[in-house]
């Protein structure tokens, strides 16, 4: 039975390319039209497992190696899926009781929030040094030149939030999520300013506070073990890259009220996150169970309705589309380079699962309205100036010295 309803779903399905499966009886099956990418089911669980939940089953069966692509051509198997399945909405029975399981997800109060946090960031941190830039950003690079290289990208990610932040020396700054301490680091040295970091993840502590002792900046950061939520003091900044996919929905306006609280009066913060270019979905049941527990990609529409109601004013929202996609493919391609290295740290297991991690993670970049928000905040009207120009006034400066020559 569920052998002939995974064949219907597949043949309901698969409208745009081609894709052919090895039943694990032998049989071969074609779906759709032109060159196909082929496959192999070797678990005779599979078909029920699929029908029932497309997005999860055939991310552990690929992890497990119970589902084989050949030549591992794992960027064609996503590829097809993203062109025809609708993802974050949910497939068979996964569709109806997703909405109640969206959030149970993001239930995160400060003790679940930190036992989510360590299954991602207190794994090895040799395991991210295999891929990511010199400065450990583990965020969206911002690539102005498409020649870019990574580290060069990431600098222009830091130089760019910085300009938001209209930073002048000695002012305090409250980096929420401030993972293994290169954005506070950068902020200090060469802005001049004072940060305290806020990280769950004891790992990135440890090598966080090993940076900054190594800098010798033990005066002007100060990276803790600590929510957010916790801490009571105003900032003149605050800043937070890549943490609020962790804050889950229920938690929205509790995350924007400790935002507003904490400023000063003239405060301004800048919230950088991935967001959803489509109305409101749920994460990937895979991506919630493997990679990160309690995550969700917000729309606009969630983060705007959370932030009107805590009286705080949006005075610039940015977006940026395939940033993310080419940090991904830098990333992917730098832990390929290197996979003996992580199997040596964990299993093939693992670097199947990581792999399929950073492959889905780029192409729902390219092909899946997933891009990043950029939300500077203010308590006042009147805290930022009025245009943009203050972020490019040296390279409008540059320009016209380059004209007048």
């Amino acid at each position: 039975m569920w052998t002939t309803l995974f064949l219907r779903m597949m043949r309901r399905l698969i409208k745009r390319g081609a894709l052919e499966i090895t039943l694990p009886d032998g049989r071969i099956e074609r779906f759709g039209s032109g060159d196909p990418v082929r496959i192999a089911l070797k678990d005779p669980s599979l078909p029920r497992r699929i029908v029932l939940n497309p997005e999860l089953a055939v991310g552990e069966a690929y992890t497990d190696g119970t589902l084989t692509i050949e030549g591992d051509d794992l960027y064609g198997l996503i590829t097809l899926g993203v062109r025809n399945f609708s993802l974050g909405t949910g497939h068979g029975a996964e569709r109806f009781i997703g909405p109640f399981l969206k959030y149970i997800h993001q239930f995160n109060p400060i003790g679940r929030a930190r036992q989510n946090v360590a299954h991602h960031y207190d794994l090895s941190g040799e395991l991210y040094d295999l891929f990511l830039d010199m400065d450990k950003q583990y965020s969206c690079a911002y690539f102005r030149d498409p020649a870019m290289t990574l580290e060069e990208a990431q600098v222009a990610k830091k130089a760019h939030i910085a300009g938001k932040l209209m930073l002048e020396p000695d002012m305090h700054v409250l980096d929420i999520g401030c993972g293994w301490g290169g954005m506070a680091l950068t902020l200090a040295q060469d802005y001049g300013v004072r940060v305290t970091g806020v990280t769950l993840s004891q790992e990135q502590q440890a090598v966080a506070m090993a940076r900054v002792r190594e800098a010798g900046l033990e005066g002007r950061v100060d990276i803790r073990l600590q929510d957010y939520r916790e801490l009571n003091k105003r900032f003149d900044r605050i800043v937070s890259v890549g943490m609020f996919e962790h804050v889950g929905v229920p938690h929205y306006r509790e995350y924007f009220d400790h935002v507003r609280r904490k400023l000063t009066k003239d405060g301004v913060a800048l919230i950088h996150t991935i967001g959803r270019a489509a109305p409101p979905a749920r994460t990937s049941p895979w991506i919630n169970k493997y990679i990160f527990p309690g995550g969700y990609i917000p729309s606009m529409s969630e983060c705007t309705k959370a932030i009107e109601k805590e009286r705080l004013w949006v005075t610039d929202v940015e977006v940026w589309r395939l940033h993310y996609a080419e940090t991904l493919k830098h990333w992917h391609d730098r832990f390929m380079a290197r996979i003996d290295e992580a199997r040596e740290l964990y299993d093939d297991r693992f670097c199947r699962m990581w792999r399929y991690y950073l492959v889905g993670s780029e192409l729902t970049f390219r092909l899946h309205r997933q891009c990043v928000f950029q939300f500077q905040l203010t308590r006042r009207q009147d805290a930022v100036p009025l245009t943009r120009d203050y972020l490019y006034r040296g390279q409008m400066d540059a320009a016209r010295q380059e004209a007048a020559q």
